[in-house]
């Protein structure tokens, strides 16, 4: 079987929530517009500030927009000054009401976003891809990951020929859907062109009626990882 749908939309609806929360009802292509408007001008605006991922929740008036961060000072600011910046910045752009909630991510090595943009990062400050890929899964493992995959591809060392790469540890299982398998896609950008980072990281697996809410990372229902020294139940039954 091939592995071409995203493992996320794959989950969907199973153990993983929306990243857009709203009923779009007349005016759906709007909404729809209006949300890639702020998803892309968050992503440039705050580029240094390791955002995992942007939730948006719209109600009648009010648009809340929920950003997951490694580093929440860099968005906070000094006494919330760039908070209120930022809301200004957003009710200009969208002419409604918008609400920010800001949550930080405890192990970002656990987060496929932030592991790719990490190794985007260092290809572009010329660090061996080799060596970036390698510390990455090596790093994701040790926080209690149950699998991770790396695929590089491009022209890498600055090679005529584009080829792809992959570095691998664990276990990825892309077929079981109760499997918490986060997934994300970076570029780096080289004077010899794009180099793109796709990152597969499995945090074990849920069990139980998952809590699909944007906000919660159903840690106390998930399975394997640290609390079963990275083996799935099915794997201990063997022994």
């Amino acid at each position: 079987m091939g592995q071409k749908t995203n493992p996320i939309g794959n989950r969907l609806g199973f153990i993983k929530g929306w990243e857009s929360n709203w009923y779009g009802g007349k005016n759906y292509t709007e909404k729809l517009v209006e949300d890639d408007k702020i998803r892309q001008y968050l992503t440039a605006r705050l580029r240094k500030a390791s955002v995992a991922k942007i939730i948006i929740e719209r109600t009648l008036k009010l648009v809340t927009v929920t950003i997951q961060t490694a580093r929440p000072g860099v968005i906070i600011g000094k006494g919330g000054s760039e908070v209120d910046k930022l809301k200004e910045e957003l009710k200009s752009l969208t002419g409604k009401e918008v609400q920010i909630n800001i949550f930080e991510i405890k192990r970002p090595e656990l987060d496929a976003r932030l592991v790719a943009d990490s190794v985007a990062r260092q290809i572009e400050a010329r660090i061996s891809f080799r060596r970036a890929a390698k510390m990455a899964v090596a790093g994701t493992m040790r926080m209690g990951a149950e699998g991770i995959k790396i695929m590089v591809s491009g022209r890498l060392n600055g090679a005529e020929m584009a080829r792809s790469e992959m570095y691998k540890d664990g276990r990825i299982p892309l077929h079981t859907f109760r499997a918490d398998i986060d997934y994300a896609l970076s570029e780096a950008h080289t004077t010899y062109g794009r180099i793109g980072i796709k990152v597969w990281i499995c945090r074990g697996e849920i069990y139980g009626k998952p809590d699909l809410t944007p906000d919660t990372e159903n840690k106390d229902k998930r399975g394997g990882g640290n609390n079963a020294g990275g083996q799935s139940p099915r794997r201990r039954r063997r022994k």
